[in-house]
C-alpha cells in the first residue's frame, strides 16, 4: 500500500485535516529531507564557529569575544534543537511565544545571516583601504551557511521537493498572541452635562433672576459692566409701581392652544399618530436596525463529530444526541464548552442546526 499523499490534500483550498486524515511523509533517520539539511548545516556552522576569526591577528573564536556567539551560534542551535525536539517528542515545545518551531528558527537563521553578512561587509570593506589586508575564510563559510539555512526556513514553501513539509499539516487555530488586533477607536472625553437652573418655589420672595444678579462677581474696574447686566436682569421682573412688588405672570397657555390661535380651551384635534415638530428628528431612529449582538448558542451537530483543543488532539465529542453550548463563533471554527468545563475548539461545522 503505497503511503503517497494524495494532490487533493496539498492545493492551496485543502480545508481542515484531522488526525486520521494525515499522510504521513517519506524521511532519512527518522526526519524529513528538509529537516535533515537544516541538521548538517547547523553543525558545520557550529564546527565552524570554534576557529579563530582572524588567525593572522592572532584573535580567537567567536566564543572568545564576550556574548558575541549568542546572536550568530546561539539562536542558530536553539532553532535546531527544537526542531530535532519536535520529531522524538511531539508533545514537547510546540511554539516559543507565539511563533511555532518553524517560525522561529526562520527568525533565528535570518538574525544569524545578518550577523555574519555586516562582518563579511566590514571585512571587504577594510580590503579597500591601503596598508595591511586581513582576510578570514571563517566569516565567508559562516555566512554561507546562514544564507543556506534561510533558504531551508523562510523560502522552503516555495521551493519544489522541500515545499511538502508546510502541506497536509494539522490545521490548528492560531496562538491567541498571532490573532488579529483589535481596532483602536480614538478616545472621546464625555460631555459635560448641562446644569439646569433651580425652579421658583411657590411664595419665594426672591425672583431667580434676582438670584442670579446676586450671584454675579463683582470687580471694581468692571462696576459699569455689571451694572447694565443687573439692569437688564431686573427689566425682565414685572413690579407693581405703587406697591413695588412682583406681579404674577398670567396664566400660560399650552402649546396646543397656542397653534389654535391662543384662546385657552381651544385646542385643534389632532391625530393619534402626530408629532410635534420640537420631538422630531432629521432621521427616524426607531427603523434603524439594532447591531447584531455575538451571543452563546446552542448548536446540534447531525452526526458525532471532534471537539479538538488548541494543539489538534480531541478533546470530546458532540452529537445529535444533545444540544452543544458554542461560546463563540470564530468564522471556520467554533469554540465550543462541555458541561463538565472543558473548552475545545469545532473545526467541522457543516449543517450545524444553530438553536
Amino acid at each position: 500500500m503505497s503511503t503517497d499523499a494524495p494532490e487533493e490534500l496539498f492545493s492551496e483550498d485543502d480545508g481542515v485535516l484531522y488526525a486520521e486524515q494525515i499522510v504521513p511523509q517519506h524521511g532519512i533517520l527518522g526526519f524529513t529531507l528538509r529537516e535533515l539539511l537544516i541538521v548538517i548545516a547547523w553543525a558545520l556552522m557550529l564546527v565552524v564557529s570554534f576557529f579563530p576569526l582572524y588567525a593572522e591577528l592572532g584573535a580567537g573564536s567567536i566564543w572568545n569575544q564576550g556574548i558575541s556567539w549568542l546572536l550568530p551560534v546561539g539562536l542558530p542551535t536553539a532553532a535546531a534543537f527544537l526542531l530535532v525536539l519536535r520529531r522524538f517528542s511531539p508533545e514537547g515545545i510546540r511554539r516559543v511565544g507565539s511563533l511555532g518551531v518553524d517560525q522561529f528558527a526562520s527568525v533565528a537563521f535570518a538574525v544569524a545571516a545578518v550577523y555574519w553578512a555586516d562582518r563579511t561587509w566590514a571585512m571587504l570593506s577594510a580590503v579597500l583601504l591601503p596598508g595591511d589586508h586581513v582576510f578570514s575564510w571563517v566569516v565567508i563559510a559562516e555566512l554561507v551557511l546562514a544564507l543556506a539555512l534561510v533558504l531551508l526556513t523562510v523560502f522552503a514553501p516555495f521551493i519544489p521537493g522541500i515545499r511538502d513539509d508546510f502541506r497536509g499539516r494539522l490545521i490548528t487555530l492560531a496562538h491567541r498572541n498571532a490573532n488579529p488586533a483589535r481596532p483602536v477607536a480614538p478616545h472621546t472625553r464625555p460631555e459635560p452635562a448641562a446644569v439646569a437652573a433651580a425652579p421658583v418655589a411657590p411664595g419665594d420672595d426672591e425672583p431667580a433672576d434676582r438670584t442670579r444678579a446676586n450671584a454675579i462677581t463683582l470687580d471694581d474696574d468692571d462696576d459699569d459692566e455689571a451694572d447694565a447686566v443687573i439692569a437688564e436682569l431686573l427689566d425682565d421682573v414685572d413690579f407693581d409701581e405703587v406697591t413695588h412688588e412682583r406681579e404674577e405672570p398670567a396664566a400660560s397657555i399650552s402649546l396646543t392652544d397656542h397653534a389654535a390661535g391662543g384662546e385657552p380651551g381651544s385646542s385643534p384635534q389632532l391625530d393619534d399618530d402626530y408629532v410635534p415638530g420640537y420631538a422630531r428628528t432629521a432621521t427616524d431612529q426607531s427603523d434603524a436596525p439594532e447591531p447584531e449582538q455575538l451571543q452563546p448558542f446552542w448548536a446540534l451537530a447531525p452526526t458525532e463529530r471532534d471537539v479538538f483543543d488548541e494543539r489538534g488532539e480531541p478533546l470530546f465529542r458532540i452529537g445529535p444526541d444533545a444540544w452543544a453550548l458554542v461560546i463563540e463563533d470564530r468564522g471556520g471554527a467554533y469554540v465550543v464548552r462541555h458541561d463538565d468545563g472543558r473548552i475545545g475548539f469545532l473545526h467541522d461545522i457543516a449543517d450545524i442546526t444553530k438553536g
